[in-house]
């Protein structure tokens, strides 16, 4: 017998169906388990869901092979979020096209509905780069939860600058869980399900395609208060997500560039559109008007200087742990990429590179074209 989580995995396998008509049928039916046990004249009732579709859902067990999704699942530690569960994003439950069940590896918390979205370009420049470190470091010290696309560019940095700054971030997917894209995130994703969650809505393995990213983006503004995009030029998918945050009446925020660069163009036209000029993370909080347990923070427009205040003590002058003062030794012998400082420390590159972003929100360090560090003047 189907329980009725299996039943809305089961449905989520059928290619076709989607959200909106699954949320018809369990209206007309009342649950996952009495829609895939319904008889095509009664499916026919239902809005949007025609004889293709009905004889469709009727022959689910030969469509579909629900064990071998399940043992896919063990195999990547994946589990299921139904829009049932408790922890099921509130925010995300009220968008008109939620998706009725997450693949999740890691956790969801009841502190990640203060939430805020951080997006931009897959292709971003150095000034992207530090806003997006900059507002994500500072809005993950205050509380707020990091939610991006695990994409390349700005939804990396952002990630890498909430778990940085000790915070909790949530990626969502435009693939299975289990198919990590782009391929050389896989060690950030399993970085972010320590202390956050990955979500996808696709099948383990499933292999993104240009229908997927769209689908995902929609989660990653639905299940945020507000979404910061970065950087973006005139044709990006950074604008469709934001596009979608405004169609689900989230606030929209945009970091304002040069406006001689392409790469800006996106970004200052959401500004004349209406969205809200961000010059650091104290505009997001006032806005938003959310009060948080944070440590005071130092917002000051320069890229360089997202850190915890230290009113007595200099950031750069603070007690060094044994780690940061091993790299600092080492760039002491001139520049050094993160390959070599791995080899040199005997560190991953991944633990390492966390360390790394510390010490340039400490100003200690700066990192360079090609991921080269020197000591910082």
């Amino acid at each position: 017998m189907l329980t009725t989580l299996d039943a809305y995995l089961a449905l989520n396998l059928l290619p076709k169906v989607g959200p909106i008509r699954v949320k018809r049928m369990i209206e007309q039916f009342g649950s996952p388990e009495a829609v895939l046990a319904a008889p095509i004249r009664d499916l026919l009732r239902v809005p949007g869901i025609g004889e293709e579709m009905a004889a469709h859902i009727t022959g689910w067990e030969q469509q579909i092979d629900l064990m071998e999704e399940k043992r896919r699942m063990r195999e990547h530690g994946v589990s299921l979020l139904s829009i049932e569960d408790p922890l099921y994003p509130p925010a995300l439950k009220q968008i008109h096209d939620a998706p009725f069940l997450l693949y999740m590896r890691g956790s969801i918390r009841p502190a990640d509905e203060i939430s805020v979205a951080v997006v931009g370009s897959r292709r971003m420049t150095h000034y992207g780069r530090d806003q997006s470190r900059k507002l994500s470091f500072q809005l993950a010290k205050a509380g707020f939860t990091i939610v991006s696309g695990l994409a390349r560019g700005i939804d990396t940095a952002a990630h890498e600058a909430a778990i940085a700054a000790g915070g909790r971030t949530i990626a969502v997917l435009g693939s299975g869980i289990g198919n990590v894209f782009p391929p050389e995130n896989q060690a950030l994703a399993d970085r972010i399900a320590e202390n956050g969650a990955v979500l996808s809505e696709f099948p383990v393995l499933y292999v993104p395609d240009k229908q997927s990213f769209p689908l995902r983006n929609r989660i990653v503004a639905g299940m945020s208060r507000g979404i910061i995009v970065v950087e973006a030029p005139a044709w990006s998918g950074a604008l469709i997500t934001a596009n979608q945050a405004i169609e689900q009446g989230r606030t929209v925020f945009a970091v304002p560039g040069p406006i001689d660069r392409p790469s800006s163009v996106g970004c200052n036209r959401l500004i004349q559109s209406g969205a809200k000029l961000v010059c650091d993370a104290e505009d997001i909080i006032q806005e938003l008007d959310l009060e948080l347990n944070s440590l005071p923070l130092d917002f000051s427009s320069s890229p360089e200087s997202a850190k915890i205040s230290r009113p007595t003590v200099p950031a750069r002058q603070a007690e060094l742990s044994p780690l940061e003062r091993q790299i600092l030794d080492q760039l002491e012998l001139g520049p050094s990429g993160i390959d070599a400082l791995s080899e040199v420390l005997s560190l991953a590159p991944g633990p390492l590179s966390v360390t790394l972003l510390q010490m340039e929100m400490k100003h200690l360090i700066r990192q360079h074209a090609g991921k080269t560090f020197t000591k910082a003047d």
